[in-house]
């Protein structure tokens, strides 16, 4: 009685061409899933995570931990799939990580701790609004560059990075996120005297809330004349220190007293807990963060491109540092010499014990084509 595996020789040497037709076909559809298998050179051993965040500045670990964390640890620990809630507490801000089971789709994991975050939210301060840190794995850091330019300082080349380059490469598709580093960011200061405010009587909060009363915009009606509407609005925004030198703060016997009479306005960098060193000297920078699922070459290939039709001021440059696009090709250049190896070195031990050479060809053949099969299902 004849086995599968005799039927189906049988089939083979019977019908050759459809087996030489199918091979082909095989052979192709894994060439074609070759290239577009989204292949990186470091393995994602990262578990299956959600990271919610919640900043609520200038409170202490304790309060953010009793406050914060705590009620949106136990909100988000009845989710379907949950395997484990870690948080963590720290000055200003809370970080939780929602651990999922391996078998629950990403995108599905984030649906439904975002449902459950949009109930939460009544739970916590008034203000704090949590949010989920963008749809990346651990690896997802992919391509990092400097900003540099002669005769800019670290406060233009920040603005440069934060307002032209980062809104374009975010732009790239297959990018998440773009994360500034380094530099200062610039700011409006307000120095207030605390003895001019005691000799005039006013408070902090009066100061505050002038400042944020005087920056805003207001709309209107329209008004019908001739056949046509003009639109009526009023526009404050403050556009540079003098606007806010003279914001009225109050008034004391019809004297106006503006903020320039209570303290000291400049522009100054704002309050930083890191900083970025290339060759032994600060710089500005950025991180561009990849899609959670994405090709990591051609996500690169695609920001390179980007940068390459960038229009920025004269004299200032983006120059890379760290690109795994390199290590990626390495690695694959890896895989296809040890694949030439073992190919060679098996034909050649099958030529040398059996005396062979179509057995050896048939090797040949097989090798790579079970390569290719293997990308199909990888695919």
């Amino acid at each position: 009685m004849k086995t599968l595996i005799d039927k189906v020789i049988e089939f083979s040497v019977r019908n050759r061409f459809i087996v030489l037709l199918v091979t082909a076909g095989v052979s192709l559809w894994g060439t074609w899933c070759l290239y577009r298998t989204p292949i990186d050179a470091i393995p994602d051993l990262s578990e299956n995570q959600v990271i919610v965040w919640a900043d609520w500045p200038g409170r202490s670990p304790k309060e953010i931990e009793d406050q914060i964390t705590y009620p949106l640890s136990v909100g988000l620990q009845g989710l379907a799939g949950v395997k484990a809630v870690r948080a963590t507490s720290e000055f200003g801000f809370s970080m939780i990580n929602v651990i999922f089971d391996d078998s629950v789709e990403y995108y599905f994991a984030r649906t439904r701790v975002l449902e459950r975050l949009s109930t939460s939210s009544s739970m916590l301060p008034m203000g704090v609004v949590p949010y989920m840190a963008p749809d990346a794995t651990a690896l997802g850091q992919i391509f990092w560059y400097t900003v540099e330019g002669d005769g800019y300082g670290l406060d233009e080349l920040r603005s440069i990075q934060d307002w032209k380059i980062r809104y374009s490469l975010n732009a790239v598709a297959g990018v998440v996120e773009v994360a500034s580093v380094g530099g200062f960011v610039r700011e409006y200061q307000v120095d207030v005297d605390p003895g001019k405010l005691r000799t005039y009587g006013i408070s902090l909060g009066e100061v505050f809330r002038a400042l944020q009363g005087a920056n805003s915009s207001v709309g209107g009606k329209v008004i019908h004349k001739g056949g046509s509407e003009y639109l009526v609005r009023g526009t404050g925004w403050i556009r540079g220190t003098e606007d806010i030198r003279d914001v009225v703060v109050t008034e004391r016997r019809g004297v106006p007293i503006t903020v320039d009479q209570l303290g000291v306005v400049q522009m100054g960098p704002a309050f930083r807990r890191a900083v970025l060193e290339k060759g032994g000297r600060e710089a500005v920078g950025g991180v561009v963060m990849m899609r959670y699922g994405e090709n990591p070459l051609a996500v690169t290939e695609r920001i390179k491109e980007k940068i390459r039709t960038l229009n920025l001021p004269r004299g200032v440059r983006v120059v890379p540092f760290y690109d795994r696009t390199g290590l990626i090709h390495a690695s694959i250049d890896t895989l296809k010499d040890t694949l030439v190896e073992e190919v060679l070195v098996a034909s050649l031990v099958v030529v040398l014990v059996l005396w062979h050479l179509r057995s050896a060809i048939v090797i040949c053949i097989t090798l790579p084509l079970a390569v290719l099969i293997s990308f199909i299902f990888m695919y």
